[in-house]
């Protein structure tokens, strides 16, 4: 059972909600309700109507442009609330611009410390600077950065050994039905040491299976490991099993406590320096001045 949170005027509400997936053992409980009662005795503040009106007005416009020049997918939004492929060009400068903005070399960078936890790595396991990744495999925000960005990182720092990249599993569930199953399907295959290749081929092939019924989702990541020569009964009981849930969940919770709300989100650096928190799918550029700021740091 999960609580879903919201706020009207001055008080937080709450209302039930399950996830059904057919044929798996999958289930993930987004918020207790003694997390509910945590927020409650955080936030209790006596807030005039008018005032509060008007700070959630601000808040929601604020949210919404930074959403859209961020890439940043955040879980009540539509999916199809996607910039248009000819302003991307526009609105990566723009990024560009905004990042400068809100981290002016005047102003101190809170160092934070984030856990790896176990998940899967790309790249050498012994890199200086570790970019630690909270991502969707639904979201398209995510798979523009992994089609578009990565790639470059990886050329630049991630092949040299400098950077390495830790995928951490934040499927919002609410909005893409299939986000836990490819989640469990990349988790399965790192299994066999096939991350990587399953990852590329879910970013890849989204508009492929992201509006697929559970059957037939299951029957093509199958089709996907059959390709990648990964074992098929093993694979599929894997999958079938919701082996890796706890594992997903675990992620989840720790990218909440790490104040994450949309996908994809990013932290760059290491627990000796601290990260560097970026948030959505930003152009390459973006990336690689945080990292090297963080390298100057090891120097």
């Amino acid at each position: 059972m999960a609580l879903l949170i919201f706020q009207k005027e001055n008080r937080y509400f709450f209302k039930k909600d399950t996830i059904r997936i057919s044929t798996l053992n999958f289930k993930i409980q987004y918020l207790t309700s003694e997390d509910f009662e945590d927020i409650i005795k955080k936030n209790e503040k006596i807030v005039k109507k008018s005032t509060f009106n008007g700070l959630i007005i601000i808040i929601i416009i604020a949210i919404g442009v930074a959403a859209f020049l961020g890439g940043l997918h955040i879980s009540n939004l539509d999916s199809n609330q996607i910039s248009q492929e000819e302003l991307n060009e526009a609105i990566a400068k723009l990024e560009l611009k905004i990042l400068q903005n809100k981290l002016p070399s005047s102003q101190p960078i809170i160092e934070l410390k984030i856990s790896a936890d176990n998940d899967p790595i790309i790249g050498n396991s012994n890199a200086l600077i570790t970019i630690i990744e909270f991502s969707d495999f639904q979201c398209p925000f995510c798979a523009k950065f992994h089609i578009q960005t990565l790639p470059k990182i990886m050329e630049e720092y991630i092949k040299d050994g400098k950077v390495k990249l830790v995928f951490r599993d934040f499927p919002i569930q609410s909005i893409h039905s299939n986000a836990l199953l490819a989640s469990a399907a990349a988790e399965c295959a790192n299994e066999q040491g096939k991350f990587k290749e399953m990852h590329d081929k879910l970013f890849e092939n989204q508009n492929e299976w992201n509006s697929k019924n559970t059957d037939n989702v299951i029957i093509l990541f199958n089709q996907y490991s059959l390709e990648m020569e990964i074992e098929e009964e093993k694979f599929d009981s894997c999958l079938r099993n919701g082996k890796y849930v706890k594992e997903i969940q675990k992620d989840l919770d720790d990218g909440r406590a790490y104040g994450i709300s949309g996908t994809p989100g990013f932290f760059i650096g290491n627990n000796e320096i601290g990260f560097i928190e970026l948030e959505g799918a930003h152009p390459f550029e973006n990336f690689k001045g945080i990292i090297e700021t963080q390298l100057k740091k090891l120097k």
